[in-house]
Formats: structure tokens, C-alpha cells, sequence
């Protein structure tokens, strides 16, 4: 796709698959380096803990967050120029970045409930930017992303209780019935970029032997004047702290409504802040 058809696919759907944008030699390196990591111990951000014996999945590959703040192969991937190029062409300038994450989802762990990242990170204005890479081959067998195409011209919406016994995440956002939900089949290598306010999630990896790796950064608009406290300090891409300011609590959040026989989104009052410990599940 070229740069102007991703351009313009993103700011129809909300996303925009880049296909091959890392080669298997880069891929194969940065899943060796994080199942490294992983095995030597815990570290800052592994707030479920890390227990090799336990029966759930979640807990012997625990997600990593905010690697590039300790770990310097995270900080130079959150800040790669290609990453760099894509970013500043869907967002219009170039992103500032506040996240790095890695999923591990190894066989039988449990997905993540639909949800909108800006929920999370609070950008005013404008909202947040998501890299996706893959660093596995993801399917619905392992539990690709799905996404809702067209979502990210939706507001934040007010979420509720999620099942836990599908999603790690105990919050989640409601759709109408027969909304369309599309999975996302990559190839190890891909990346999936993404508006914040689109709805996305994962399903459960139902594989018996197959991970679902992916190493993930968070950025926002490099216009954007606030984040939330968790995702401070803010960096530019050539990896130098930026001052802004923190989002205040609270939110306006749309509830679904029929009018006509037709769902549409009203704006509900303010929304709390998510806890600490939301902001650490995300």
C-alpha cells in the first residue's frame, strides 16, 4: 500500500496493517531477547506477578511494561524510524512516546476484552497512536487482535464488567448485536497501527502449543498537551524527555441508546479517572 492509500485507509478505519515491515531476522531476535528477559526474572511493571509454577499462563509469561525505561532494546525499537515514518504520516507530524509493552499469551492464557486505548491514556487533545508487532504468526487459533473497523469515530465509551474468564482485564466496552468484529490475521513481522479510540481486543489463545508474542508502543499526537500520570515521563523519537501536562480525572463516555430502532451514542456524565490499578492492567 502506498504511503497516501495508508493515509487515507487509516482515517476511514481507524487502522492500517503494514505488512513485512520487520524482517524474520529482526523478529527472531527480538523474540529471543524478551523470552531471555523473561526467564531471568521480574521486573518494574510485572504488577500480575511472575510465577514459572503457576497453572495460569498469564502468570508463568506475565506481559512486560515499560521496558524501554530500563532496557535499552526496547528504547531504540519504541523509536525506530520506521516506526517513526509511519506514525508521523497517519497522525500528520511526528508522535511523542510513552509506552512499550510485550505479550507474551502463551497456549491456554486468556485474551483481552474489547476496549479503547485513549480510555487509558487520557490525550487531550486529540488521542493516542498504537504499534503493533507481531512477532508470532497470529490467527484466531492463538487469539489475533479483532478489531471494530470505523470505531475510532466513536467517543470513549463507558466501560463495564468484563468476563474474566475470557479476558484478563476485568473492564470492557459494549457493542450493538451484529456490529462487525475483524480479526486481524498477521504474519510475525507485521505491524498494526492503530487510532485510540478504536475498539480492539483479543480472544483467548485456544492453541495447544503456539505463543501469540507482540511488542507493542504506545505514542500520542505530537500536538497533544496532557497524558495520563502513568505514561509520564513523555519522549520524543529521538529519545529525549518532553514536558506536558498531566490529564485531570474524569471523562465525558458515550452510552449506547436506540432512537428510532437505530443504536446511536449519547454522551454520558463524567467518567472517574480509571484507579491505579486500571491503568497498570493496560
Amino acid at each position: 500500500m502506498e504511503a497516501a492509500d495508508q493515509k487515507q485507509y487509516f482515517d476511514e478505519h481507524g487502522y492500517v496493517l503494514v505488512r513485512g515491515l520487520f524482517t524474520p531476522e529482526e523478529v527472531a531476535y527480538y523474540r529471543d531477547h524478551y523470552m531471555d528477559l523473561r526467564a531471568k526474572g521480574t521486573y518494574e511493571g510485572d504488577f500480575a506477578g511472575a510465577d514459572p509454577t503457576s497453572n495460569d499462563p498469564l502468570k508463568r509469561y506475565p506481559r512486560m511494561i515499560h521496558m524501554h525505561r530500563w532496557d535499552k532494546v526496547s528504547l531504540n525499537w519504541m523509536t525506530e524510524p520506521r516506526i517513526n515514518e509511519v506514525l508521523t504520516l497517519l497522525g500528520g507530524r511526528e508522535p511523542l512516546a510513552v509506552q512499550t509493552m510485550l505479550y507474551f499469551k502463551p497456549a491456554g492464557a486468556r485474551g483481552q476484552a474489547l476496549h479503547q486505548d485513549n480510555y487509558y491514556l487520557r490525550v487531550q487533545p486529540g488521542t493516542c497512536l498504537a504499534a503493533w508487532l507481531a512477532l508470532d504468526d497470529c490467527d484466531e487459533a492463538n487469539g489475533c487482535m479483532q478489531i471494530v473497523p470505523g470505531s475510532h469515530n466513536w467517543p470513549l465509551l463507558c466501560a463495564v464488567k468484563a468476563d474474566t474468564t475470557q479476558s484478563f482485564t476485568d473492564v470492557t466496552v459494549p457493542i450493538p448485536e451484529g456490529t462487525p468484529i475483524e480479526p486481524m490475521i498477521m504474519k510475525a513481522g507485521d505491524v498494526l497501527f492503530f487510532n485510540g479510540a478504536l475498539v480492539h481486543g483479543s480472544m483467548p489463545n485456544t492453541s495447544t502449543d503456539r505463543f501469540r508474542r507482540a511488542l507493542i508502543g504506545h505514542y500520542i499526537e505530537g500536538d497533544a498537551a496532557q497524558v495520563a500520570t502513568f505514561y509520564h515521563p513523555v519522549l520524543r523519537m529521538d529519545g529525549k524527555p518532553v514536558e506536558i501536562a498531566t490529564s485531570p480525572d474524569g471523562t465525558q463516555c458515550g452510552v449506547w441508546v436506540e432512537k428510532d430502532g437505530t443504536p446511536v451514542i449519547e454522551l454520558s456524565a463524567m467518567q472517574g479517572s480509571p484507579g491505579k490499578l486500571d491503568y497498570l492492567r493496560q
